[in-house]
């Protein structure tokens, strides 16, 4: 492993310890104040911190299966929330088969079965595996929500885990995990700066309807917080300087908004809060991931025209 990756991993750990030793403190200097759920929060995030530096530590093959580790649970979790027809249970099984097949194309770097996989034989497969059961009621909206939760748990997330085969000639800086680290430390770090920018200053809500939290002023100051992140980082994790990386930093935090907002949608649709409760302090695994859906597609394809050389 790159020793900037070590020192950005080691800079994280530093960052939550501080924060750790802070809730300490402001829980003994302001007794009455109810700090349960950040404690909560940063706890869940140590667990995820330390799990994710553990996988890029122990390498490429641990970052794939942690990453196919997730999409099974995001899709898991997905389709707790969705109701599907009793008659599907087997086209169900199918599509949990797509999570290890996908993921294979990744660990072989083979590019071309990658990308066509689940947009095209899978969104093939499952209407027609749905049509031999005869069972016509409710058959589109069923394929159609069946297809697109594997776009968004597997297929998307799947772009994460395929920035570590990035190899060294492409980015001599940090590899591979290099990237990886980059574009989620980004991703992270913009959720939580558009949630405190919205916090203090949020006054004018964007999509009320959709999600009533989420402000202009929010959106603004954490894209705004992600674009100089972008540009500090980008030296150590990327081959592109601190310039080159700017509009890069302002997209990831305006897909990240509409990851979350597109999530949102989805949990308003059908009446619940959060997506789950894996996550203490967090919701589900969807909750935590939703931002990831849309800036890992979105910083894998615009990293591999204008940083990279095509695998």
């Amino acid at each position: 492993m790159a020793d900037n990756v070590v020192a950005v991993l080691a800079g994280i750990f530093v960052l939550l310890a501080a924060v750790t030793v802070a809730l300490l403190v402001a829980a003994r200097r302001m007794p009455g104040r109810d700090l349960a759920e950040l404690r909560q929060r940063t706890k869940t995030w140590w667990v995820i911190v330390v799990l994710f530096a553990l996988a890029l530590v122990l390498g490429t093959t641990a970052g794939i299966v942690l990453f196919a580790f997730v999409s099974f649970l995001s899709l898991k979790e997905f389709l707790s929330l969705i109701p599907t027809r009793r008659v599907d249970r087997r086209v169900l099984l199918w599509a949990y088969l797509a999570i290890p097949v996908q993921y294979l194309w990744v660990a072989y770097a083979w590019y071309g079965m990658f990308i066509i996989f689940i947009p095209v034989y899978m969104f093939l497969a499952i209407p027609m595996l749905m049509a031999l059961q005869g069972q016509t009621a409710n058959y589109l909206r069923a394929a159609g929500t069946l297809h697109w939760g594997l776009m968004i748990t597997v297929f998307a997330l799947s772009h994460a885990a395929m920035l570590l085969m990035v190899d060294d000639a492409q980015n001599p800086v940090a590899g591979g995990a290099g990237l990886l680290l980059y574009l989620v430390v980004l991703t992270q770090a913009n959720d939580v700066a558009q949630f405190v920018w919205g916090k203090l200053f949020g006054r004018h809500a964007i999509v009320p309807s959709v999600s009533p939290k989420k402000t202009w002023e929010g959106l603004i100051g954490g894209v705004a917080t992600t674009t100089v992140f972008a540009a500090l980082l980008a030296p150590l994790l990327t081959p592109v300087g601190m310039l080159q990386a700017l509009p890069m930093g302002a997209m990831i935090g305006v897909a990240g908004f509409f990851g979350d907002i597109t999530i949102s949608a989805v949990k308003r649709d059908l009446g619940v809060k959060d997506s789950g409760t894996m996550l203490p302090g967090h919701g589900g695994i969807l909750d935590r991931v939703d931002s990831l859906t849309f800036t890992a597609p979105l910083f894998f394809h615009l990293a591999l025209y204008f940083w990279l050389q095509s695998p």
